[in-house]
């Protein structure tokens, strides 16, 4: 298997790109929120990524498998956490309806590919 082979994985690309996404709403957030919410949006949505790289190097299917899962439990955070962020008025309805259509997507990956390691 090709070193780093997850860099080109599309559920790599599409989990690195919502945590772009998720940096660009905390931007606009109110400054006094910027080191709660702010803070634990970046965490968990860069947590997604950084779980599906940790878990490609693994050696059985099924560790890599565990670290898909914790993947998918950051992907759930990342989405509560921007449904607060919509509640609160600091997003609009569609900017969340946007940001669950991408959680929906990198779900539905991380599913096919979990899947695909199950024998």
């Amino acid at each position: 298997m090709k070193q780093f082979s997850f860099l080109d994985w599309p559920i790599y690309k599409d989990s690195r790109d919502f945590y772009h996404f998720c940096i660009n709403l905390i931007k606009r957030l109110p400054r006094e929120y910027e080191f709660t919410l702010g803070n634990q949006l970046i965490r968990s949505s860069s947590s997604i990524s950084l779980n599906i790289a940790e878990g490609s190097a693994k050696a059985t299917k099924k560790d890599f498998s565990h670290f898909l899962s914790i993947a998918l439990g950051s992907l759930y955070e990342t989405l509560a956490n921007l449904d607060l962020l919509r509640s609160s008025g600091f997003i609009s309805q569609e900017e969340f309806d946007l940001s669950k259509n991408k959680a929906s997507n990198i779900a539905n990956q991380l599913g096919g590919l979990k899947r695909k390691l199950t024998p």
